[in-house]
């Protein structure tokens, strides 16, 4: 078999691997969305959303299952969410988010990740004052004005909506969220939200330097692998 079918093994090792991941993260996420808010999807619009999210992620049915009947048996784990702050290598600035239920051990597996990358973790609101916490809707579109217009009826809150390439991207504080999501859906019954997310967007991006740019990586990368990492958010130019 030779060479070749190595490569293609660790290739077909790594993907899968990569999979696990997403379903695990998915799995916490939900488990904790459903013990705290409900495991009904129709009365539990965070838990309805993740879901659809998962969906799109791929994320097989089983694992969503597992994780709604878990949290509806009353025990398990009791997570509770973690945020860090710091500046990555090549002068980032990064939040990580994560979900624990050993906090110490959190702290020191992420802390572990920018030590190890010459990066510097830092205390909380240290770099989240330079990220906007926004929902973010992206679909195909060439009229943001008529977007914008209905979204202005449906008095919905929106920071800024932009059009490029064919495709519209809507800003809006994040506790808009469903009121957007609810009012692009009842407008536009054939839009297909290609992004639908809250998330931390930058209010400036920067260039990694080309020096720093495989440590940023391994940084991403050591991020990653942490069980307890659930999201990472960086001001660096993709």
């Amino acid at each position: 078999m030779g060479r070749s079918f190595e490569v293609r093994k660790a290739s077909m090792a790594k993907t899968a691997g990569a999979k696990i991941k997403v379903y695990s993260k998915y799995g916490k996420e939900i488990y904790v969305c459903a013990k705290n808010g409900g495991a009904d999807p129709d009365m539990n619009l965070s838990l309805r959303h993740l879901i659809t999210k998962a969906k799109k992620d791929q994320v097989p049915a089983h694992v969503i299952e597992k994780a709604l009947d878990k949290a509806s048996g009353g025990g398990g784990e009791d997570y509770v969410p973690a945020r860090y702050e710091g500046f990555g290598p090549g002068g980032t600035s990064v939040i990580v988010d994560c979900l624990t239920d050993n906090g110490n051990r959190t702290y020191q597996d992420v802390r572990q990740c920018f030590v190890k990358t010459g990066a510097k973790i830092g205390v909380e609101g240290s770099v989240s004052h330079m990220f906007a916490h926004q929902a973010v809707f992206q679909f195909k579109g060439d009229d943001e004005e008529a977007i914008l217009e209905a979204l202005m009826m449906a008095d919905c809150d929106v920071t800024d909506i932009e059009l490029e390439d064919g495709v519209v991207t809507v800003y809006a504080p994040n506790t808009e969220f469903f009121k957007v999501k609810t009012a692009l859906n009842a407008e536009f019954p054939e839009l297909t939200l290609d992004v639908e997310e809250i998330t931390f967007v930058p209010q400036n991006y920067v260039t990694v330097p080309e020096e720093d740019q495989e440590k940023f990586q391994k940084f991403l990368d050591m991020l990653d692998d942490c069980d307890d990492v659930q999201q990472v958010y960086h001001n660096a130019e993709q």
